[in-house]
């Protein structure tokens, strides 16, 4: 007797042996047309093109596999989107994309992938003197890896479109990729569950320019010599970990309205501020090695409720530039320039670290008074602020503060400046 599980099983394994059987693969060659084959193939097909100049724009609507060969360039003479992608489960690997249109109305792009193109996979491309390198609205499961986006270098930042643009997007996954020359580097908006690894993102106006998502990864960037580096803003369940952030002329990493995330061992050297934290509760920070800022930390807006421990503040012209009305408590961090003792050998100072002091805010009110900072006067303020507490002003206070850094190649980021 025929077993009936086995035998629609055996059917269901020919039909998919029969489509792959049935699968085509169409050549494209210097003076061919790649949409000619786009629009002969049938889904599932694959086109590969061969090296050369292809002058066009192209709509991608079936399931098929465009993979060049010898980094074939096609090139959009400056009009429109070069490539749109308008269909689920489509496949672009080895090309240089060039000269998209330059309507930040219409939003014109090297690659624009429209709503419902659900798992497009992008891949080794070059998109270069495009106005947005990747615009991606309204699709799930897009990968991105290993591309290199340089924007149209020659406009004014303002003129010019992201590198990666997800707009109300689930489960992208942005990896290995180096941008540079666009406005912002990757822009995200309403987009959740996505990850962000080993991107390298410099010379643009934010390294990420982030809003209005929750459960994301960022693991591993490389951002630098940007305006700013990692702008996180009105987020949640953020994991903000290993990246390397520095020599940004504004700050290295904000966090502005951000809650129940977690930012560790990043690195953030160089910056204007380190980091910028502003109406940001309940997170963990920890494990970061903030280093040779300007301001190592610039906190303020309520940012309160947050667990503050295992950093390393080394070498900030200013620690901490704190704004509130009440001490924060930071305990169990290394600062450099805390000068208490540890009599009992526990690797924790027996006095607590006080960030600011009277004679900071006065600065900060009056930056006209760092001229006298070793003056006598100022260092009597100072000496009398701290044996009357009454005089104190309200600081990140550390009541534990460790006597060694935990990172031991703390100074290879010193210097590391944009200026």
């Amino acid at each position: 007797m025929l077993n009936l599980p086995r035998a629609a099983t055996l059917v269901v394994t020919l039909l998919l042996l029969v489509r792959v059987a049935a699968a085509a693969t169409w050549g494209v060659h210097p003076g061919e047309r790649i949409g000619a084959a786009i629009d002969a193939a049938q889904p599932g097909d694959t086109i590969v093109v061969h090296r050369g100049r292809y002058d066009e724009n192209l709509t991608i609507a079936k399931r098929v596999t465009l993979r060049g060969i010898g980094r074939p360039v096609i090139d959009g003479h400056n009009a429109g989107d070069v490539i749109r992608i308008t269909s689920p489960d489509v496949t672009i690997s080895g090309f240089i994309v060039a000269n998209s249109g330059a309507d930040l109305t219409a939003q014109n792009a090297g690659i624009y992938v429209r709503p419902g193109s659900d798992r497009a996979e992008i891949d080794d491309c070059e998109l270069v003197y495009d106005l947005f390198g990747m615009w991606i609205e309204r699709s799930a499961d897009v990968r991105v890896r290993g591309n290199v986006i340089v924007g149209k270098r020659d406009l004014l930042s303002p003129n010019r479109g992201n590198g990666i643009q997800l707009y109300n997007t689930t489960g992208a996954q942005i990896i290995g990729n180096t941008i540079s020359y666009t406005r912002d580097g990757i822009y995200v908006d309403v987009s959740h569950h996505a990850l962000f690894e080993d991107n390298t993102i410099h010379d643009v106006r934010y390294g990420t320019h982030y809003m209005n998502s929750y459960y994301n990864v960022w693991d591993g960037n490389t951002v630098y010599h940007n305006r700013a580096g990692l702008a996180i803003m009105e987020a949640r369940n953020q994991v903000v970990k290993n990246n390397r952030v520095w020599g940004n002329t504004d700050h290295g990493i904000m966090l502005r309205t951000v809650q129940d995330s977690v930012i560790e061992n990043n690195v953030v050297a160089g910056n204007q501020n380190g980091f910028f934290i502003y109406d940001t509760v309940y997170n963990t920070i920890r494990g970061n090695l903030v280093v040779g800022n300007r301001v190592g930390v610039h906190l303020w807006g309520g940012s309160i409720h947050n667990d503050v421990a295992g950093n390393d503040f080394i070498q900030n012209r200013e620690q901490i530039r704190y704004v509130a009305a009440n001490d924060v408590a930071w305990p169990g961090n290394y600062w450099s320039n805390y000068y208490g003792w540890d009599r009992r050998g526990r690797g924790i100072g027996d006095i607590p670290y006080r960030t600011s002091d009277l004679v900071d805010r006065l600065t900060w009110r009056v930056p006209a008074v760092k001229v006298l900072m070793n003056s006598p006067a100022v260092q009597s303020l100072r000496l009398v602020a701290q044996q009357f507490p009454l005089m104190n002003v309200p600081s990140v206070v550390d009541d534990a503060p460790r006597m060694r850094p935990s990172h031991a190649d703390w100074a290879a980021w010193l210097g590391k400046r944009h200026d």
